[in-house]
């Protein structure tokens, strides 16, 4: 796939949804830096949930680490793998609290020292909360970017790092809401609906769909 092509995809994505946003519900950095460690192998839907009413109650490390173990997860047990990530939440909330002032913080390699947090929600915090040009690949993103021709790649880092390389500077803020909700509404896994989809003529998947 050419500049010349990719340019003219994310112009539509962008006429489509000139302002794209996560669809996970916060508040603050730090309830972000939840949502995002509880996401994991969960839909948003299932997260933002759970958090409505934990993040009535909790707004802060402090707050959390007050709360508990037992208390977090009577909130969270509505979401896979929530006693491993209740004991992740709780030793991160330890270390923003002990190491980093209670603040989450603005470097990926503090992030990623962060139990629960790896490559994937580091980027997502730091181009969600702080505005890094940083592209989060998750399922969605590896499938569109392989599917469409835009960054193809074997392994998520690859194609990462194709998306870093390839997408146009003025879109790269905004490129993983934009790939990401493709995917989840549009470029579908089983039967993507190409027929509805605003870059199909440009996407070059050969066994495209009439829906």
């Amino acid at each position: 796939m050419n500049k010349t092509k990719r340019i003219e995809i994310f112009n539509r994505l962008k006429n489509a949804n000139p302002a794209p946003t996560t669809e996970l519900k916060y508040t603050n950095t730090f309830q972000l830096l939840i949502s995002v460690i509880l996401s994991a192998q969960a839909t948003d839907v299932s997260v933002n949930k759970a958090t409505e009413k934990l993040y009535k109650k909790v707004r802060t490390p402090q707050a959390m680490l007050k709360l508990g173990k037992d208390q977090l997860r009577e909130y969270i047990k509505t979401i896979g793998l929530y006693n491993t990530k209740g004991k992740n939440i709780l030793k991160t909330c330890t270390i923003l609290v002990e190491e980093h002032n209670g603040k989450v913080p603005e470097d990926r390699n503090a992030l990623e020292a962060l139990p629960g947090v790896g490559r994937k929600t580091a980027n997502v915090v730091l181009n969600t909360a702080f505005g890094h040009p940083t592209i989060a690949v998750d399922t969605h993103i590896f499938r569109v970017s392989n599917r469409t021709g835009i960054a193809p790649g074997k392994t998520v880092l690859e194609v990462e790092k194709k998306l870093l390389k390839f997408v146009p500077d003025e879109f790269k803020h905004d490129a993983h809401h934009w790939l990401i909700l493709h995917g989840r509404y549009t470029c579908i896994a089983r039967k993507p609906r190409c027929g509805s989809c605003v870059i199909e003529d440009l996407c070059e998947f050969t066994k495209k769909t009439s829906d």
